[in-house]
């Protein structure tokens, strides 16, 4: 986990899941997110005393565990203030929410929290509006809603840099999922098109490398997450009589080259898919039946 300066004040360390960090003054630094586990915050850890920084304060961007994984150990080994969005706090503070989620809202067995999908509790400090600003010392910090990877995802704006978190992803990061983890396709296409209006000099994605010229990996995004939808809608149609949600999701999937290796992944999957389907459903283009006891899709028209 490498750590490269932005600015003078602004930096990260990139590595799977990137985590950033700002030197407010000489006494004061704050983390942008804490890695997936122990191991990857120890690194950061080791990191900022080699280099004499200061960490005082935690925010952390959304409540999925690669990005708040190492926050209990960061607590329990620092005094951090920690700072996190509304409703994000309360999963971060609750994070059996997120298996449970997935597990349609049955109480998720124990394959499923695991730490990919539910990190310990984190205790949060602040909780923030997703969009506004807040203090540290005489910095002004400015977060910008970025919802639709999850339910009330915040990016952070300082020295004319934006730490996007999951607002979108490296290009590297889009070839290897295939079918990028969201929970509200119309919110997630909305955060594309506000990063991409926002004046910086430039943002850094919770997976990838910081760039200046971030708008052609942003439209990268779009131009995939359009494509999803154009073939779900294609798959839909192609089905008479309807198609469920399983197959679908198979479909899709296949079509993809994608190969779901554990029930966790695939409810990952169906989420994604579920997410896009709804988009088309306010959009009238799709629409879920009830046939035989099953919960089908079909097109409004062919």
């Amino acid at each position: 986990m490498d750590f490269q300066w932005i600015t003078d004040r602004v930096g990260y360390f990139q590595g799977a899941v990137n985590i950033g960090y700002v030197k407010v003054s000489p006494q004061e630094g704050l983390l942008v997110d804490a890695g997936l586990d122990d191991q990857a915050i120890k690194k950061v850890l080791k990191s900022l005393k080699m280099q004499n920084l200061p960490l005082t304060h935690l925010f952390i961007t959304h409540a999925h565990a690669d990005h708040y994984g190492g926050a209990a150990y960061l607590q329990k080994m620092s005094e951090v203030n920690t700072l996190a969005p509304e409703l994000e706090a309360a999963i971060l503070q609750n994070p059996m929410i997120e298996p449970l989620y997935l597990y349609n809202g049955a109480y998720p067995m124990d394959e499923w929290r695991n730490k990919f999908l539910e990190g310990k509790p984190v205790r949060i400090d602040t909780v923030l509006k997703a969009e506004g600003e807040f203090r540290i010392g005489e910095a002004i910090f400015r977060t910008i809603s970025l919802s639709g990877h999850s339910y009330n995802q915040s990016g952070l704006f300082f020295d004319n840099i934006l730490f996007a978190s999951d607002g979108y992803f490296g290009v590297d990061a889009l070839e290897k999922h295939g079918i990028p983890f969201i929970v509200d396709a119309e919110r997630t296409m909305d955060s594309l098109e506000k990063i991409k209006k926002l004046p910086c000099r430039g943002a850094v994605p919770g997976h990838g490398r910081f760039e200046e010229d971030h708008c052609y990996t942003i439209d990268k995004n779009i131009a995939l997450h359009k494509e999803i939808e154009r073939e779900l809608y294609e798959a839909v149609k192609a089905k008479i009589g309807g198609i469920s949600l399983e197959e679908l999701v198979s479909t899709i999937c296949t079509d993809k080259g994608i190969i779901i290796k554990n029930p966790p992944s695939y409810m990952l999957f169906r989420t994604a898919i579920t997410a896009y389907l709804t988009k088309l459903i306010k959009e009238n283009q799709v629409r879920f039946v009830m046939k035989d006891n099953q919960l089908l899709i079909e097109p409004l028209s062919r």
